[in-house]
């Protein structure tokens, strides 16, 4: 059985911890491809493209801690709550997800007990660790978007997404666009202050930890070279935002 997350470089010793939770479209063993064709579950639809190439160059270049859903978000999403109707979906940008179509209760809670808890008690165990020792690690979790959604064209090359806590968002917003060529998005195309940002919220917000979602338009990433080059990008306003906010202490929740 393929472990339900991955995590590189577990002792890093960057001041942050990557989480990508849309990082694979792969489908554990007995799911097919959920009666999907191939090329349905290459789209955005089943993963966030890009993000775990970008995730991965991050660590690399930071000497900072991974760590990966390994699963696709058709099969169950890491990034909702379990009480969220959208754990499971069964439309998905227009799409049937005929093998989400008949999920009832049991199939739920296997999923989430299989698939979406080890996830989570990955990267609870591994702050746990790091804050034993009096750290206050920050939470910076990568995802993508697509360009176009609905016929509406998206002009944003990146998204800052966060809520209450302006502590690492709000530095690392206005370096991205000291950048010069960089359309930033405020809580866009999302926004980090609904229900849909459950891991930043649960890893993040509840433990008082500094914490930003990014999300980085798919149509730069989508190759290697354009991952390469948003990760320096990106790298590059994640140092001058670190600088900016360290030592973190941890805040009491909002």
């Amino acid at each position: 059985m393929t472990a339900t997350f991955e995590i590189i470089n577990p002792t890093g010793s960057a001041p942050f911890v990557l989480i990508c939770d849309h990082a694979s479209r792969a489908l554990p063993e007995g799911y097919g491809t959920l009666g999907l064709d191939e090329s349905e579950m290459m789209r955005h639809i089943g993963w966030d493209i890009g993000a775990a190439d970008v995730t991965r160059r991050l660590s690399a270049r930071f000497n900072a801690t991974a760590i990966f859903s390994s699963f696709s978000r058709l099969l169950i999403d890491c990034n909702r709550a379990p009480d969220d109707p959208t754990l499971v979906c069964r439309v998905s940008d227009g799409t049937v997800v005929p093998g989400n179509r008949q999920v009832d209760a049991a199939e739920r809670a296997r999923r989430l007990d299989q698939y979406h808890a080890p996830y989570h008690r990955a990267v609870s165990a591994h702050l746990d660790q790091r804050m034993a020792r009096g750290e206050v690690p920050a939470i910076v979790s990568i995802h993508s978007f697509t360009p176009v959604m609905k016929s509406v064209r998206r002009p944003w090359h990146v998204g800052i997404l966060w809520d209450a806590d302006p502590r690492l968002p709000v530095p690392l917003m206005r370096a991205l666009e000291a950048q010069g060529d960089i359309v930033v998005g405020d809580n866009e195309p999302y926004s980090g202050k609904t229900e849909t940002g459950y891991s930043i919220r649960i890893h993040g917000a509840d433990r008082g930890l500094p914490h930003v979602l990014v999300e980085l338009r798919q149509d730069l990433i989508d190759t290697h070279h354009g991952a390469a080059d948003w990760a320096d990008r990106f790298a590059r306003a994640l140092e001058t935002a670190l600088a900016e906010g360290m030592p973190y202490r941890v805040q009491a929740p909002a």
